[in-house]
């Protein structure tokens, strides 16, 4: 039943509506009334009532006055406000303060229940949508993870748990635990190893942890700085993974996700996070096959993974198969139909290449099944032929998710450079103005930069310097301090230091030569240094 409560000087009438409605046949409770709103105050705070009908012209404090001050400290009850003064001043005031329904005297009995019965619909109609959108702090961490909430209504949520979501960056790890001897008391070990994670944070780094069943643990790091969350997660991986498994005599499969800027990007932090745990969780299955292997079938034989990796990222197909076949060399001794080693080789590679190129690039909702069809095609492999024949299809697998990866960032690239282009004379030119004309992190910018064109920010801005000052020594007389300084360097002897190192030539010696077949005479790239 709804709580109603009447303020009114006259005791004629608050006694004609105590007595006219029968208020618990009509689902209401009537708790008291008052003869002024300074009397009533503390009968409000004492009853709490749902609905207060108040006069406005009462002495002492009117209803107006009584309105402003339950509206401020009381903003749920709702109020009624009943007048003789048929006069529109009062009802724009009583609007105004934010009443919920304006009536005037005399006022009859049945439309007294009728606006009380409105008035009731409207606070049922307020607690279920309250009651719809309550959330808790495990659930809005999830539907956040899970992509099920805009952004607005994630704030909103967060806003009523009196939880902080703002920050620069996001990152999503994932911790499986997985025990080695049976236990019941989950919820414990759980919370255990929260505190022992909270413990051993950055203090710039903040963890929003949830538990997603009885051995996972969703943590949501944020932080104003990239480098933070950077160096937590370096710790996570070692010291602190190791001491949870010594601590609570378990496994931890750990799965990370990349870092990002808005909240909805924590979607796609999280789906990779589970991705790289289920990679890992793979590799330590594999290493754990191998303990059934006789040691004496591979004690001669040497796979250079990273020299595989490294393929991956640059290699063409055109180098395809005379790399595959000079890489897989070492395989040939093995007996593929009696072995397991070799399925282990291969499917220890087939993990590591689908983990690096989930980093570089988004691996997709199935690569799960990617790495199940290809680990059913390693245990396949009868011959060395076989062997070959499999690898070149992985990198052509893989090098297929790099073709569709590239040109998504296109735009921003093409930014840079039209940027990089104009302002390149501009020796305030940084990693950090950069970012800030295209709105995209430094660290990002940086990393997607080169991942899409092979070099750095700073490689390709010393680039377009050079190209610039290698036209001007040919096409004018101007001295090389001169040119330095319209090429965006404000000291000569480092410009020339970065032109020779760069073409093989100093500057006068490249004018000197006044022919573009000297320019062949490359050194070693030197970086040149962005300025924060």
């Amino acid at each position: 039943m709804k709580k109603v409560m009447i303020v009114d000087d006259e005791i004629g009438i608050r006694e004609n509506i105590r007595n006219c409605v029968n208020w618990e046949k009509e689902g209401f409770h009537y708790c008291g009334d008052a003869p002024d709103g300074e009397l009533a105050l503390p009968l409000i705070d004492e009853w709490a009532p749902d609905i207060l009908i108040t006069d406005i012209k009462m002495p002492f404090m009117n209803g107006l006055e009584l309105t402003s001050i339950v509206r401020t400290q009381k903003p749920d009850i709702k109020i009624i406000i009943m007048s003789g003064h048929d006069e529109f001043s009062y009802a724009q005031e009583a609007i105004r303060l934010g009443v919920t329904d304006y009536c005037l005297k005399p006022i009859s009995a049945a439309e007294l229940i009728q606006i009380l019965h409105k008035v009731s619909q409207k606070i049922d109609e307020e607690q279920q949508r309250m009651t719809s959108r309550t959330i808790t702090k495990e659930k809005l961490l999830a539907d956040l993870c899970g992509g099920l909430i805009c952004t607005t209504d994630a704030i909103e949520s967060a806003k009523r748990l009196s939880l902080s979501l703002s920050a620069r960056f996001y990152t999503i790890a994932i911790l499986d635990v997985q025990l080695r001897e049976a236990s019941q008391d989950s919820e414990s070990r759980m919370n255990k190893i929260l505190h022992i994670l909270e413990e051993a944070r950055d203090p710039h780094v903040e963890l929003l942890p949830y538990i997603r069943s009885r051995t996972e643990l969703v943590l949501l790091l944020k932080c104003s700085s990239d480098d933070s969350i950077s160096i937590y997660l370096e710790q996570l991986r070692s010291q602190v993974r190791l001491e949870l498994e010594h601590e609570f005599k378990c496994n931890i499969i750990l799965g990370i996700g990349s870092t990002q800027e808005r909240l909805q990007g924590i979607h796609i932090s999280y789906l990779e996070a589970d991705e790289d745990k289920y990679i890992t969780r793979l590799t330590h299955q594999n290493k754990a096959s191998l303990r059934e292997i006789n040691l004496d079938e591979k004690m001669n034989l040497f796979l250079d993974r990273n020299r595989f990796l490294e393929f991956l990222k640059i290699g063409s197909p055109s180098e395809r198969d005379h790399f595959v076949r000079e890489f897989a060399a070492p395989l040939q001794s093995i007996d593929w139909k009696s072995s397991l080693y070799g399925f282990y080789l291969l499917n220890d590679l087939t993990l590591e290449s689908f983990r690096m190129t989930s980093q570089l690039f988004r691996m997709g909702a199935h690569s799960d099944e990617n790495i199940t069809c290809l680990q059913q095609t390693i245990q396949q492999i009868t011959c060395w032929e076989e062997c070959v024949q499999y690898l070149c299809s992985l990198l052509n697998q893989l090098w297929q998710r790099r073709a569709e990866s590239s040109g998504k960032y296109s735009d921003v690239i093409d930014q840079v450079k039209a940027y990089v282009s104009r302002q390149f004379n501009n020796d305030q030119v940084s990693l950090k103005t950069i970012s800030a004309h295209v709105r995209i992190s430094p660290s990002h910018l940086s990393k997607i930069f080169s991942q899409e064109t092979g070099q750095t920010i700073t490689e390709y801005l010393t680039q377009i310097r050079i190209g610039k000052a290698k036209e001007l020594l040919k096409t004018t007389n101007n001295k090389t301090f001169e040119i330095a300084y319209k090429v965006g360097y404000n000291d000569s002897h480092y410009f020339s230091n970065i032109f020779k190192k760069t073409t093989g030539f100093t500057p006068r010696e490249y004018r000197a030569q006044g022919s573009e077949e000297l320019q062949v005479r490359p050194l070693n790239k030197q970086k040149e240094p962005i300025y924060e």
